[in-house]
């Protein structure tokens, strides 16, 4: 892993640093002082041969939860940083939620999000420059809500033609969707066509059925 020091963080110099296939961290919530990251295998999420489970196809089928785009992203950035079973503590310090909340207004950060009628419960949110989508979190306080969250992303994704989407680090979470690792230099190529195309976040209509939604992953019934 690659990191160096930067408290000066502001959305250029992240636009700016994603460019170059870096991103910012902090060691904790209530640390001040935030760093940059190049890992040495990055965790990418393929846009063809993304895996649906079984089981959570049936889900999505069920509509379970209203899943929208952007309605609150400070509440989906917040809940991400919030501690909860399998994460007690979290990187996202004051400067990056502050800084992420500014590209969210500049139209580069985007939250996809699952509620259970007013309630925010589950979501994720990452951050858009030409055909590259960099996730940065997600949360859950319902059973399968981010899960879903992230396949209506992916479908959204390949709806607007983006070639990558960088989930920084690999997990077993996201494993099982089909995430896999890559070389730095070799995510660096990728990371280069995939700024090279023109995609729009906002392309994929705003109600596409569950059924829809399978189809435009991928997903065979």
């Amino acid at each position: 892993m690659s990191a160096s020091a930067d408290p000066h963080l502001t959305p250029e110099l992240i636009i700016h640093a994603y460019r170059q296939g870096l991103f910012p961290m902090s060691d904790a919530v209530d640390d001040p002082h935030t760093f940059w990251v190049d890992p040495h295998m990055r965790g990418i999420m393929p846009l063809e041969g993304f895996h649906v489970p079984r089981r959570l196809a049936r889900t999505i089928r069920q509509a379970p939860f209203d899943i929208r785009i952007d309605t609150d992203f400070r509440q989906t950035i917040e809940a991400c940083r919030s501690p909860a079973d399998n994460r007690p503590s979290s990187w996202i310090n004051d400067e990056i939620l502050s800084a992420y909340c500014k590209l969210h207004r500049m139209g580069y950060a985007h939250s996809v999000e699952s509620w259970a009628g007013a309630r925010l419960v589950g979501g994720l949110y990452g951050v858009c420059i030409a055909g590259a989508f960099f996730g940065e979190s997600m949360f859950s306080r319902q059973t399968d809500a981010s899960k879903i969250a992230l396949t209506y992303l992916v479908a959204r994704l390949r709806y607007a033609g983006f070639r990558l989407i960088d989930c920084q680090f690999a997990t077993d979470h996201l494993a099982r969707f089909g995430l896999h690792e890559i070389p730095r230099a070799t995510y660096h190529a990728k990371l280069q066509i995939a700024l090279a195309q023109h995609a729009d976040f906002h392309l994929m209509p705003v109600n596409l059925s569950p059924v829809e939604v399978l189809h435009a992953v991928g997903h065979k019934s």
